[in-house]
């Protein structure tokens, strides 16, 4: 296990690499499932809890999109001395451990949804369905939509013999 320390400067060194590192580094390790701990460095207490927050408030505050809503924030701030705090703590890490299993078979049903695994391969879909949805409101016996628009894009277009 990879040891951080910090120093009452806020600074954290990590004791493998012999250096000092920022949150976005401890945000690394964490994107590549490295195991660390983070000690205070004059008291050895675990302060592992603290900084993975800190990562997680800055992240929400850079407004990117969030996963903690405000809503989200004050249910789990009421669960604190709540009888059922602890279940809560349990049930949150289970979801998140199921939804962590599950993830790439929801991004394969996403992608099936989409019906593309290419951006260009969306567009033309959407283009399709959007002229299924003409279609339905052209009258019988009229000019197809697209037709039209292909005849007068030919029109505008100059012959190259002129």
């Amino acid at each position: 296990m990879r040891i951080l320390r910090k120093y009452t400067n806020r600074r954290l060194y990590d004791t493998s690499r012999s250096c000092y590192i920022t949150l976005e580094d401890v945000k690394q390790l964490v994107l590549s499932q490295e195991n660390f701990q983070v000690q205070d460095s004059k008291t050895g207490a675990d302060l592992t809890r603290n900084i993975l927050l800190q990562i997680i408030s800055e992240q929400e505050a850079l407004g990117h999109g969030t996963l903690l809503t405000n809503q989200v924030l004050q249910q789990l701030i009421r669960f604190y001395g709540d009888s059922m705090q602890g279940m809560m703590s349990q049930y949150l890490e289970q979801s998140i451990a199921t939804f962590i299993d599950q993830q790439e078979r929801i991004r394969e049903q996403m992608q099936n949804m989409i019906g593309a695994t290419n951006p260009l391969n969306m567009m033309n879909k959407i283009a399709d369905q959007n002229m299924a949805m003409w279609n339905i409101f052209t009258p019988p016996g009229s000019e197809n939509p697209a037709e039209a628009a292909n005849q007068d894009a030919a029109k505008e277009k100059p012959k190259e013999d002129e």
